[in-house]
């Protein structure tokens, strides 16, 4: 079937405390407005007692706005006292990336954001830097730098806020960008920042990570993705991921591997998360795929 033929596509996310007729209630209410539903996928935590749900459908021509549709669905939402966004899934998610001197992570979200395989629309990149400013600028995207020292550092958060106010940011991928924020900034984006490091914290903490490991023979190299929080690096995990080395890896090979990991760890998560896949659940996420 067509895109043409299946019409406006959305995107239906939701959490709610668990009880029958949830999905009945989601079913019947796409019956009354002819939807066709593309994909479904629920989640049941039995621990506390909460459901999930994604439901990605489609509207026949010529279609309903999606603030007629919210309307519609906001007395399904009270009935069962959900938290729910309904996404139009045309609409991509405006991204600010930041970075600072290692590139590994922005070269691979610029290059797959070109190729069309990462569905969000970035709007600039934010470094502490300038060493990126022609890698940025040769995708045609602004390149916006902001010094931070411990003086500057308010001054440097105020105009990263407004900035991400001005862009109507949606999305902040945080592709190794070594500043610690503000419990205030991390608050004021909370859901909405993905931060990426590798896997050893909090064995190996500080400066070289890569030699600690080295010094101590690990077998395995990993990367975790996760949402920011006052919490340093300990927020809702999205995704990880680790790959097996051995003794013949020295440091800088060590470090090489743990980048490749990376790249791919921050690239699924962001994705996840702008496919509005991964939902909170207090400390942890769940990702219906």
């Amino acid at each position: 079937m067509s895109e043409e033929q299946r019409g406006r596509e959305f995107i239906l996310t939701l959490s709610c405390p668990d009880k029958p007729g949830i999905v009945y209630a989601v079913s019947s209410f796409l019956v009354q407005h002819s939807a066709n539903i593309i994909d479904s996928k629920q989640y049941g935590q039995e621990d506390d007692g909460r459901f999930f749900m994604r439901v990605h459908f489609s509207v026949p021509p010529p279609g309903r706005e999606k603030k007629e549709l919210e309307k519609d669905f906001s007395w399904v939402a009270e009935s069962f006292h959900m938290s729910w966004r309904l996404h139009d899934k045309a609409e991509r998610i405006p991204t600010l990336i930041m970075v600072s001197k290692l590139g590994h992570c922005l070269n691979d979200l610029l290059f797959r954001w070109r190729s069309g395989s990462l569905p969000v629309e970035i709007v600039g990149v934010v470094s502490n830097h300038d060493e990126y400013r022609d890698l940025t600028e040769s995708y045609k995207l602004p390149f916006h730098h902001i010094p931070v020292t411990a003086e500057t550092k308010p001054a440097a958060e105020a105009s990263l806020l407004s900035l991400i106010d001005e862009t109507e940011t949606e999305l902040i991928v945080l592709a190794r960008y070594m500043q610690i924020l503000s419990p205030e900034v991390c608050k004021r984006v909370e859901g909405r920042m993905i931060n990426i490091h590798h896997s050893f914290l909090p064995s190996f903490k500080g400066a070289k990570p890569y030699h600690q490991a080295h010094s101590k023979g690990v077998k395995l190299i990993g990367a975790t993705a996760h949402y920011v929080t006052p919490d340093l690096d300990e927020g809702p995990i999205i995704e990880q991921d680790v790959i097996r080395v051995d003794h013949t890896f020295a440091p800088p090979q060590l470090a090489e591997a743990g980048q490749d990991v990376e790249t791919q760890v921050l690239a699924r998560a962001v994705t996840w998360h702008a496919e509005h896949r991964v939902l909170l659940n207090g400390n942890r996420t769940v990702t219906l795929h």
